[in-house]
């Protein structure tokens, strides 16, 4: 009874666990990092409300109008004039019929500052127009 040692076939199988994992990893990471992009660095206190409706990141593309406590307006994160607000929106309207607007206000922002430009939006005609607000209960 001599034995012979086989010789060990090799192995022509991929395991793919070790791949589905590294998928999955990515999967929750870009998840979890896709609504932190979207914020705006610009850091404005937003007013409180009992009835905000939470803001749907991702869902249409929006233009996003911030305001800040000291009266500056920004397009996108980039600063402009109120002159140059309206000369961008009206551009935008031309290539998007159905522009939708974010508009984001600090809690300090004086009201004259909002009423211009939500007077530009109106005369734009700009009819999708979301304000920020945080919801408290």
């Amino acid at each position: 009874m001599n034995r012979r040692p086989r010789k060990r076939q090799l192995v022509a199988e991929i395991n793919i666990t070790p791949f589905t994992d590294v998928i999955l990893v990515l999967l929750v990471i870009f998840m979890i990092a896709t609504p932190l992009i979207y914020q705006s660095n610009i850091k404005v206190k937003l007013p409180e409300s009992t009835a905000a409706l939470p803001h749907e990141v991702g869902r249409v593309k929006q233009t996003v109008v911030t305001i800040t406590s000291e009266g500056m307006v920004y397009l996108d994160d980039k600063l402009v004039t109120n002159k140059e607000l309206r000369e961008k929106i009206a551009a935008m309207q031309k290539s998007e019929a159905q522009l939708s607007v974010y508009l984001r206000s600090d809690q300090q922002t004086r009201f004259k500052d909002v009423v211009d430009v939500l007077d530009i939006m109106t005369a734009l005609g700009v009819s999708k127009l979301d304000i920020a607000a945080v919801k408290v209960e």
